[in-house]
């Protein structure tokens, strides 16, 4: 561990991330790094750098896929107190990259402040769903972010703002490998009329998604136009198991995955999605979830 020497208390080898994603699948990381502060994980960017060690951020797992192989370099988890800290400011919300989205949007509904209640059911951590553009049929979280707080490979942060913040589907054009925190501008409502929309948003997914089995949520980003879930339904998908994978009978753009299913056989299926709808309707899907 000499790349990380002085560094023992917040790394650790050969961690098995499983247990770190939904999926529950995959393999060990090489390093697992816990930063406890802004200055801390300057630092490990630092070291991976000079060392030419590749280092990604895990959020809450919850739209990943980690292959059976493991993952080669540094895992950084964002969770101690500095990444995942909210604060209020009248209608104003800056929220750490490690905050729990689904905590912060019933937070927000309690205090009155309305923006957030379409990403209700979204689960995963703030950055992630910056990284993403996190959203559904309801509304994304990128229609009320004002400002990003990111920091480059030289450890080098800053804040980029709207206009020049841009979102898009599933996309935003931070290029920064890290994001820190967000600021999101909410504005004053009936807290009854927003727990109403929280609960129709709830119950619209529980009737159209698998809820009750593992997964990732969506694998593939709906092309332009069409719904992804349409086409893989189309081809006769629903219910095509590979291994212990299964395409959902309920919502087919998702993947749930059964006891003693390995990453190996969600590729497989996935591979399987793409090549029936593009041999069935000539379109390329495009992977929503991520696949380390």
């Amino acid at each position: 561990m000499s790349i990380f020497n002085g560094l023992e208390s917040i790394v650790k080898e050969n961690v098995p991330l499983n247990d770190m994603t939904w999926y529950g699948l995959g393999g060990t990381a090489e390093y697992l790094i816990r930063p406890q502060s802004v200055q801390q994980l300057q630092e490990v960017v630092s070291r991976c750098v000079r060392a030419q060690m590749p280092f990604r951020v895990l959020g809450f797992g919850s739209n990943l896929l980690i292959s059976d192989e493991g993952v080669k370099g540094a895992v950084l988890k964002l969770e101690a107190e500095p990444f995942a800290k909210t604060e209020y400011d009248q209608t104003t919300l800056k929220a750490g990259a490690g905050a729990n989205l689904n905590k912060l949007v019933l937070d927000s509904v309690r205090r009155g402040l309305s923006g957030l209640e379409s990403l209700t059911g979204i689960p995963g951590s703030v950055g992630g769903a910056i990284r993403m553009n996190a959203g559904g049929n309801f509304g994304d979280i990128g229609a009320c972010t004002q400002s990003a707080t990111v920091m480059d490979v030289n450890g080098e942060i800053f804040e980029k703002t709207k206009p020049e913040l841009v979102f898009d589907y599933r996309w935003v054009n931070i290029t920064a490998p890290i994001i820190l925190e967000a600021t999101i501008e909410l504005a004053q409502s009936d807290p009854d009329q927003m727990l109403k929309t929280v609960k129709e948003v709830w119950i619209y997914k529980k009737n159209t998604q698998p809820l009750n089995t593992r997964n990732a949520g969506c694998i593939f980003k709906n092309p332009r136009g069409m719904s992804a879930g349409a086409l893989i339904d189309r081809a006769g998908l629903k219910g095509t198991q590979v291994g212990g994978a299964v395409v959902s009978e309920k919502h087919a753009n998702f993947i749930a995955t059964e006891s003693g299913c390995k990453s190996a056989d969600v590729k497989k299926l996935i591979d399987l999605m793409r090549e029936k709808v593009r041999a069935s309707f000539d379109v390329e899907l495009e992977l929503e979830i991520e696949i380390w």
